[in-house]
């Protein structure tokens, strides 16, 4: 440690340390703009310059670095007056459009020229003007005369999110903030760079000129989308969500969100928002008033369990609900007879029993791992937060290794990849278990015995017996496999092998917390087995399940089909609508990946005739005349669930399954289909987010072939092709990808364009569409 004085005070830190890190330890503000502490240092913008005993002019605090006994002076006359020049340098080029500029009231320089400006300009020359850019639908680029070339969000580029989409070009007054030529801002973490900018030069388009910051209340939240739970600030005008930022904790976001987190909210303002209690009658839709329709459907479930039995009842709901929507609907279900409750929708293998899937260590332990091992995940897309931990960890030095069915570009160096197509991964893991087993001098379980280790096998073995800090992750396309609990039992003897932590990266804001409530009571996949009636919560069948085709079939046949949603749809198949609040309106508890439960409040008042889930649930209990269904607020149902007070779910939570390792030596025959679910695409909220439905990643997805399969099948990208699974199939562009198996085809999930095919994997056939009779 070095000991240092700063403004009279004295302060220890690591050697190596800046002085701007001493000052933020003894909490003392250096005017800054360049600087960030998640970023390194580029020392460019001056502002931060303070006096040096001894040095013979000022310095910058961000990039000087400590010594012992250095004396610090940061609001001395010399280090004021440099800091002014700085002031006056900068705002020589600047527009004066404060009054019309978006980032009026929250503006970093805005503010410290209050301080360290003067009231009027010595230079009379003409500003200079910078061509505005189009970056995309969530970027605007439109005022960059006003960038003052931070470089902030250059950096984010290549550091957080790992790809450098913003540049600098030209020299002196020339320079300028660019985007490649003829590119727009596709990552899938930009929205960061909004907040990074310290002027008005990167602002929201969404938000653009809709609100002034000074309107806005705020409110904390928590995200409704991927398991890492970020804590989000909602800022709320006139009853409406206007903006979503980042609320700053360490232990989970950092002071990041994705741009699913950030942007979304524009679906909670969505065109087919459910408003109404509706009812099917005689074939026409009808608006009720909330006592009509449940009673209507306590009537109607009453009438099936007593002529079908008890069984005759399912209860589905997606892992985006809230713990006390997920208690309520399970505690619903099993009074009226039933165990068939499940949130587990898009998972096709239920063999797996007593485990409540989790990360399996910290969120900041997974951005420390020496080595990671990931199964089957589109990690970029499926996890953009965790994936820019994973990313940080990799450029310190450690190693990833990955088993997936697409080479897609993580943006963060893979030390041992093995591509395979999905029926042949537990062969793949097999051959890594074979080749620790030899690596270690340990027995292989039975029936591993003459198994032979690809070298990409070996490489992959390699790694994980080196290092100290380890982990074997299975992604949720790993989860969602066919033969998912076996990928489970192999995954989890190569982390007891080899002393490495094992962990789920859970697919979805409350997957673990589901697990928690006993909301997953349901032995075979949804919709495997028809059912009189039932109960959708937050879920959209044709898009959400794992077999669209299976789901509709099932809902067809159903007596009686109640959605409970915050949208209209299943207007097909469903007999009652119920309009439900989405998590802006309602209060409730996610339970995240790490298993950190995090309570939130709603930010706006429920929409119209909106009610919160749980008070539905509760009266619909009520009205039914079962037990236990007397709640007063959403905080009651929670601490029923973890007790008063009491957060911690860490006794719940268990990776370790029963089931032993089982050997395969598979090798995929026939053409099949690998399924992502594209990142804009995941669930309600977000496919109703106009903004995000412009970017690349939402596109209409196209049949991504092999090139040894698109040469088999005489098919060149931008051809027309026909994929067809089961009775559905679909009319796709093709695109060749060689980053696929030779025998798969890519086909994306949870979209319109492809709700006709069948399951998530398994044989598909492919043909061209002018051949098509």
């Amino acid at each position: 440690m070095v000991e240092i004085e700063i403004d009279g005070k004295k302060v220890e830190v690591p050697a190596g340390s800046m002085v701007m890190d001493a000052a933020n330890k003894l909490g003392t503000y250096i005017p800054h703009f360049c600087y960030h502490k998640k970023l390194s240092i580029a020392a460019n913008c001056r502002m931060c310059l303070v006096e040096v005993e001894k040095a013979p002019k000022p310095l910058p605090a961000c990039a000087t670095p400590v010594s012992a006994g250095m004396i610090v002076r940061s609001a001395s006359d010399k280090a004021v007056q440099a800091q002014k020049s700085v002031m006056e340098f900068l705002l020589i080029n600047h527009p004066l459009d404060c009054p019309i500029c978006d980032q009026g009231g929250e503006c970093q320089l805005q503010d410290l020229a209050v301080g360290y400006g003067k009231t009027d300009s010595r230079y009379e020359e003409d500003k200079r003007v910078v061509v505005p850019k189009d970056a995309g639908p969530l970027v605007s680029m439109q005022e960059m005369a006003r960038c003052i070339q931070c470089t902030r969000c250059v950096r984010f580029g290549q550091e957080v999110a790992g790809v450098m989409e913003l540049g600098m070009i030209g020299r002196g007054e020339h320079s300028e903030i660019t985007s490649f030529v003829g590119q727009t801002v596709n990552s899938e973490m930009s929205g960061n760079m909004i907040d990074l900018c310290p002027v008005g030069a990167l602002t929201s388009k969404p938000f653009r000129y809709s609100a002034r910051s000074w309107e806005l209340s705020r409110r904390k939240s928590v995200s409704p989308h991927d398991g890492l739970g970020a804590n989000l600030i909602v800022q709320v005008k006139g009853g409406k969500v206007k903006r979503v930022l980042p609320l700053e904790n360490d232990a989970v976001n950092e002071c990041w969100i994705s741009d699913k987190d950030r942007f979304s909210y524009e679906g909670l303002e969505a065109a087919d928002r459910l408003t109404q209690p509706m009812l099917k009658q005689g074939g026409e839709w009808k608006e009720v008033d909330w006592q009509t329709a449940l009673e209507y459907v306590a009537h109607g479930l009453k009438n099936i369990r007593h002529e079908h039995g008890d069984n005759a009842l399912a209860t589905l709901a997606t892992p985006h609900s809230t713990l006390e929507e997920l208690h309520l609907l399970q505690k619903l279900t099993r009074a009226m007879g039933s165990t068939s409750v499940d949130t587990r929708l898009r998972q096709s293998d239920f063999s797996l029993t007593g485990v409540t899937p989790w990360l399996g260590m910290s969120i900041n332990d997974f951005g420390q791992l020496d080595r990671a091992f990931v199964i089957g995940s589109f990690l970029r897309k499926d996890h953009p937060l965790l994936a820019t931990r994973l990313r940080a960890a990799v450029k310190g030095g450690a190693k990833l290794s990955i088993l997936h069915a697409t080479d897609d570009d993580l943006l963060m160096n893979v030390s041992s990849k093995v591509i395979a197509a999905p029926s042949e991964w537990l062969s793949a893991l097999s051959q890594i278990v074979s080749a620790v087993a030899a690596a270690k001098s340990v027995a292989a379980p039975a029936g591993f015995d003459g198994i032979e280790a690809s070298d990409a096998a070996k490489a992959v073995a390699a790694s994980l017996v080196s290092g100290e800090r380890k982990g074997i992750f299975l992604g949720n396309a790993a989860v969602q496999h066919p033969q998912a609990g076996a990928l489970h039992a192999a995954a989890q003897w190569l982390a007891e092998q080899t002393g490495a932590t094992f962990g789920v990266l859970t697919e979805a804001a409350n997957t673990v917390g589901a697990y928690i409530v006993n909301a997953n009571g349901a032995t075979a996949p949804a919709f495997t087995e028809a059912k009189q009636a039932y109960v959708l919560l937050n879920v959209e069948p044709e898009l959400d399940a794992h077999n669209p085709q299976a789901a509709i079939a099932a809902l067809n046949k159903a007596e009686m089909v109640v959605v409970m949603s915050a949208y209209k749809h299943g207007m097909d198949y469903a007999d009652v609508l119920l309009p439900v609040s989405p998590f802006s309106e309602t209060s409730g508890t996610f339970v995240n990946c790490e298993g950190r439960a995090q309570s939130f409040n709603g930010t706006v008042k429920p929409l119209l005739e909106t009610r919160p889930a749980w008070k539905v649930l509760r009266v619909l209990g009520n009205i039914l005349g079962l037990a236990g269904f007397d709640y007063d607020t959403s905080e009651a149902i929670r601490d029923e669930v973890l007790g008063n007070g009491n957060f911690d779910v860490s006794a719940k939570l268990n990776n370790k399954a029963a089931q032993a390792a089982v050997a395969s030596t598979s090798v995929s025959t026939g053409v099949e289909r690998i399924a992502d679910v594209p990142i804009y695409f995941a669930d309600a909220v977000v496919r109703r987010a106009e903004s995000l439905q412009k970017m690349a990643d939402a596109a209409a997805p196209k049949a991504h072939l092999s090139p040894a399969l698109a040469q088999q099948l005489g098919v060149v990208a931008g051809d027309t092709v026909k994929v067809t699974q089961g009775h559905g199939s679909a009319v796709l562009v093709a695109t060749v990808d060689a980053k696929l198996p030779a025998n798969a085809v890519r086909v994306a999930a949870a979209h319109r364009s492809t709700a006709a095919l069948g399951s998530m994997f398994g044989a598909i056939t492919v043909e061209k569409a002018g051949e098509v009779k």
